[in-house]
């Protein structure tokens, strides 16, 4: 990629964001250095360090945001005194949004904790426990109402979040099914894991 002149910090930075989450979601945390990002963003390698001092800092802060932004998306949802179902389907219907449209970002998310230090990787496992709990709870509400039939709410809640993240791994906008085909049929499936009655 040829050299960048008189590039201004903001877009710098964002060009090194989006270059660091498509090549550490395709070769991994640790094959990819600052002096590959320098080249694919297209400065010198030092300059990068003005932005994120170690390589760490740059996969934290990618990985931290990630997360802030999927707790932020669902916050704007969220109400405790919607009915658990409706409340259920916006959660499934944001989840597989957020996560299709950064698709890169999700792959380093659910790949690289193992690449944090012990507490950056607590403060990201406490983000996703958060956003974790907000499922927990509607099923929760929907298992007393009697809408849902859910004897552990916290398993429940890992198996649905596994299933509607994982869509990414497979799905393509080109091929059969479009967003909202999926999306629907995967809301199907969560309804069933949650025991959902049919009233």
């Amino acid at each position: 990629m040829a050299r960048t002149i008189g590039s201004d910090g903001e877009r710098t930075e964002a060009a090194l964001r989006d270059a660091a989450l498509r090549l550490i979601a395709r070769h991994g945390y640790e094959a990819v250095s600052m002096r590959r990002l320098a080249d694919e963003v297209g400065v010198q390698a030092a300059a990068l360090y003005r932005y994120f001092p170690t390589k760490e800092d740059l996969l934290f802060t990618l990985m931290r945001e990630h997360m802030e932004e999927l707790v932020a998306s669902w916050a704007e949802l969220s109400d405790a005194e919607a009915d658990p179902r409706d409340q259920l389907s916006a959660f499934v219907r944001n989840h597989i949004a957020f996560h299709l449209a950064r698709r890169s970002s999700t792959h380093v998310n659910n790949l690289e904790l193992r690449s944090l230090a012990p507490e950056r990787l607590r403060r990201i496992v406490a983000l996703r426990e958060a956003y974790e709990k907000e499922l927990r709870a509607i099923l929760q509400r929907g298992a007393d109402a009697r809408v849902f039939d859910v004897e552990d709410a916290a398993l429940v809640a890992i198996a649905i979040i596994q299933m509607i993240t994982g869509v990414i791994v497979w799905f393509r906008p080109d091929e059969r099914l479009s967003i909202d085909d999926v999306t629907e049929r995967y809301l199907t499936m969560t309804l069933r894991l949650a025991g959902a009655n049919k009233t």
